[in-house]
């Protein structure tokens, strides 16, 4: 890579900060920005990034100068974007993150996780099961993974200077999973999520034609993706889940296809069973908050689409208790998009005795059409007997009894985790 000044727009994203941080590990100087940033947010990664040597600037065209040899951006950067046209003025290549991290991954053999649901978890996962077991992997996650992660780690890069095996998560929401060409693949599920089912469907046989190995297939992938004579690689499909000790059985699944792959890699069975038995997760992902022991439970999760939300309301609903669900949309256009499937995962999550409120949708400025909004949704779950209730702000406070669950959820707004955290050490576990 001929790069020796890169600015990255946007580098509080989960997606550009690792961007920015396999740059800096890898010795070229950059540069970030982001709207937090200029908002006078502190996320806790700035620090992280500052440390590696990241200088951090407004997101105002001031990052880029005559020096800079790209620029990156994501698909959610617009194209009125300062720097955007800083960088057009000034004859500056833009690169989406995703062509910047395939550069990356052609240094050695790719291992790609793909998946409507489940993919971070996997790759995460995945990622510490190879390096336990001592394949040296980088790795670039969509999530801090829970035994990397501390003060100085976001957690969601694993680097290996020497290291010829990638271990990455690749996005199927703005197609950008078709840059990378892998070796072996894990599909882990496939559903409509950004695109309809048939065009979903499409997009993953497209990406399975360039896999030059091996396709791990979750539960009902395989079959979405049988017939298609352009895939050359072979097509193994999960059949049975492995017992560990996070919660839900989404994660028995989730690990059954971790397994699958190691055991691809060359792995024992039994060796690989017990380093992935000792992943404790990755953030975000029922992210326990509150502790372990006896006593109310708080649990964050990104989950952002019907499905992950099914499952994570699935993964924690206490027996006897009351689950409280807090949920944050993470824009218009996908509640719009998914109103119907919100609704009714909602509506069939959810018991009589337990409860969820909704915030109004992240909006973090820009040119995003509003349309449908959190009241809409509110009013559709009271017309099919939920308790649902609108709030304004994050609350003070939660009452709960020793059995009841908190789980918060949501993509995009950077509060919802530090909301969770406070819950979780306001309840405490009662020891």
């Amino acid at each position: 890579m001929s790069h020796r000044q890169v600015h990255v727009s946007g580098v509080g994203g989960v997606g550009m900060n690792a961007i920015a941080q396999l740059l800096a590990l890898d010795g070229v100087q950059v540069s970030g920005s982001d709207r937090f940033l200029d908002q006078g947010v502190e996320l806790p990664v700035f620090r992280c990034l500052r440390e590696l040597g990241v200088r951090l600037l407004p997101q105002d065209g001031s990052g880029l100068s005559t020096e800079s040899d790209a620029l990156v951006i994501s698909t959610a950067v617009e194209a009125d974007n300062p720097e955007r046209m800083r960088a057009a003025a000034l004859g500056i290549p833009e690169l989406h993150r995703a062509e910047m991290l395939a550069q990356f991954t052609r240094r050695g053999d790719l291992i790609a996780v793909a998946g409507t649901s489940g993919k971070t978890s996997c790759t995460g996962w995945l990622g510490w099961t190879l390096a336990a077991c001592g394949l040296d992997p980088n790795v670039v996650n969509g999530g801090g993974i829970l035994g990397w992660k501390d003060a100085q780690h976001p957690g969601n890069v694993r680097w290996s200077s020497s290291g010829k095996l990638w271990v990455v998560e690749v996005d199927e929401s703005d197609g950008s999973l078709l840059k990378f060409d892998p070796e072996i693949a894990l599909i882990n599920t496939l559903s409509a999520d950004h695109h309809s089912l048939e065009d979903t469907v499409e997009l993953f046989r497209t990406f399975a034609r360039k896999v030059k190995r091996t396709v791990i297939c979750g539960p009902k992938v395989k079959a979405y993706l049988e017939g298609d004579n352009e895939i050359t690689a072979e097509l193994i499909e999960v059949s049975d889940p492995v017992e560990v000790n996070l919660p839900g059985a989404h994660n028995a699944w989730n690990a059954a296809a971790v397994l699958a792959v190691a055991e691809v890699c060359g792995l024992p069975r039994e060796q690989a069973l017990r380093a992935l038995r000792s992943f404790r997760g990755v953030e975000r992902r029922l992210e326990l908050c509150s502790g372990v022991g006896a006593g109310p439970q708080v649990y964050d999760d990104y989950a952002h689409n019907p499905e992950k939300i099914a499952a994570a309301i699935r993964a924690v609903q206490p027996e006897n208790g009351r689950l409280t669900v807090l949920w944050r949309p993470h824009g218009f256009a996908p509640l719009q998009q998914n109103f119907d499937a919100f609704v009714d995962c909602f509506a069939t999550s959810l018991r009589e005795q337990d409860k969820a409120l909704i915030l109004p949708v992240f909006y973090a400025g820009g040119t995003a059409p509003r349309g449908i909004d959190s009241g809409d949704l509110v009013d559709a779950l009271h017309a099919r007997g939920c308790k649902a209730v609108l709030i304004e702000d994050y609350p003070s406070a939660w009452e709960a009894d020793a059995e009841d669950v908190l789980l918060v959820m949501g993509a995009r707004d950077p509060a919802l985790p530090l909301f969770a955290q406070r819950m979780g050490r306001v309840v405490g576990p009662s020891q």
